[in-house]
């Protein structure tokens, strides 16, 4: 019973405090709003090195009769081409107005649109000059025209570089579905009855009278397959590129890795529901959990200062009793502090809270329960407001920069992956990491980090009961 009395009259001097709310509950929630305003789409997605190709697929089809090559949407067999290159990850963006918004917001170099006539258009592909419907040549000085083709490039003019890299992936891909199905064409008609006429044109006029005489079917085979004799080292009769420089075809029905673009960017001026308020608010939850240390170190230090602990020292109350008189008000604060943060995201941010929400309790108390024990041990060291801020800000500060709190964990360079497991705050994030970030969350990773928690607060108490002074 003592020792409650004493914890509510140190958790009403507590309450009475301005500089505890503001520290405590306003600051991080003002922190995470200007950091969830400010800062980019990116931040918080996970980090990927392939090169993306971000595209609009608007194709509308092959046209009618088109034949049984390649029995699909050439759309289809571009995006095939290009979810099976090494390093390039292919993302689908449902409609040109949103990737038009994407390249104007300069979130997008550029992103590559299939126009309805697409498949069209690159059906009637051809090296003839003359056919039904009339033929389309693509091919110019720099490659091949996207928009003899039916395809656009929104390009972003501030991104000039990123714009170049995305135009030239799409040259690339296209020369190796264009090319050859020209070839393949070509090809089919040579040794046919108009191409034999044509080359008879072409001879002497004493072998062109032998030559018509000829069995033009026959000639025409044998023409092929001279030439297929002669250029050994492709298959002149295949229509795309694995099959024309004889690799290894990749099956037409194999599964398109694309991805689809959907939008991060969070609804209104605080962004509400970004994928950075993941962690943001878990960041500046647990950082400023830490902050505990200073309203608690200042309230013990005026009370030192006052007398007051020496007038408690010299009471019935036992050592054991008074410390934890005053540890129960800061626990109580720090549980306050971090449940009042996590429920204020949720409503102002729109933030989710994860597959597994109800073990977001368990982590917000061993959290708090480390905060109050390193906050009792740093009121034991300190003999002034004064040793208390110096002391206080430098180790919460030091500790949020080593741990990660500032910046997302995969952007910490690899030799300190190690050492921020020396701080608590390490196990507090990495904890709601796999809660919030992670569908299917890792639980041995946040029973672990429940269990170091744990193991800091209680080592934060051992020492201060040791070393706190209540005599002077």
């Amino acid at each position: 019973m003592p020792t409650l009395i004493l914890a509510g009259k140190d958790l009403r001097l507590l309450m009475r405090d301005p500089r505890a709310a503001i520290i405590l509950l306003l600051m991080p929630l003002m922190f995470i709003a200007v950091l969830g305003i400010s800062l980019g789409e990116g931040f918080g997605e996970k980090p990927d090195d392939r090169l993306r190709i971000s595209i609009v697929n608007l194709d509308e089809g092959l046209p009618p009769n088109a034949g049984p090559f390649p029995g699909r949407p050439w759309s289809k067999v571009v995006l095939q081409d290009l979810s099976g290159t090494a390093d390039l990850r292919v993302e689908e963006i449902a409609t040109r107005e949103e990737a038009l918004a994407l390249v104007t917001r300069n979130q997008r170099a550029a992103v590559l649109v299939f126009e309805p006539e697409f498949s069209r258009r690159v059906h009637v592909c051809s090296f003839m000059s003359k056919g039904e419907p009339p033929p389309i040549n693509p091919f110019y000085r720099d490659g091949i025209s996207l928009k003899e083709v039916g395809c656009t490039l929104l390009i972003d003019p501030t991104q000039v570089v990123g714009a170049s890299i995305a135009e030239q992936v799409a040259q690339v891909t296209m020369l190796r579905v264009v090319l050859p199905w020209m070839i393949g064409k070509a090809f089919d008609r040579v040794g046919d009855v108009e191409f034999m006429d044509a080359m008879g044109l072409e001879l002497p006029f004493f072998i062109r009278t032998a030559f018509q005489r000829l069995d033009k079917a026959q000639m025409g085979q044998a023409v092929k397959r001279a030439l297929t004799k002669l250029f050994d080292r492709y298959d002149l009769t295949a229509k795309t590129w694995p099959e024309l420089t004889k690799e290894q075809p990749r099956p037409a029905d194999a599964p398109l890795k694309l991805s689809s673009y959907v939008s991060q960017e969070g609804a209104g001026l605080l962004k509400r529901g970004a994928i950075r308020y993941q962690i943001l608010v878990p960041s500046y939850t647990v950082m400023f959990a830490f902050f505990l240390v200073l309203t608690c170190g200042w309230l013990f230090v005026a009370e030192r200062r006052e007398g007051t602990l020496v007038r408690l020292r010299a009471s019935p109350l036992t050592r054991p009793q008074i410390i934890f008189g005053k540890l129960l008000p800061c626990l109580a604060v720090a549980l306050f502090q971090g449940f009042f943060l996590m429920i204020a995201g949720r409503i102002l941010f729109n933030m989710s809270w994860g597959a597994a929400p109800f073990w977001i309790i368990p982590i917000v108390i061993s959290t708090a329960f480390a905060a109050m024990g390193l906050a009792l041990l740093v009121a034991a060291l300190a003999k002034t407001e004064t040793q208390v801020a110096i002391y206080g800000t430098l180790i919460v500060l030091v500790l949020a920069g080593i741990s990660g709190s500032f910046m997302p964990r995969d952007n910490i360079p690899d030799e300190m992956q190690f050492i921020r497991l020396f701080t608590p705050h390490a196990w507090a994030l990495d904890a709601y990491s796999q809660l919030l970030l992670n569908p299917t969350p890792e639980m041995t990773v946040v029973y672990r980090s429940i269990g170091m928690l744990m193991v800091f607060g209680l080592g934060f108490l051992i020492a201060a009961y040791f070393w706190i002074q209540l005599d002077d």
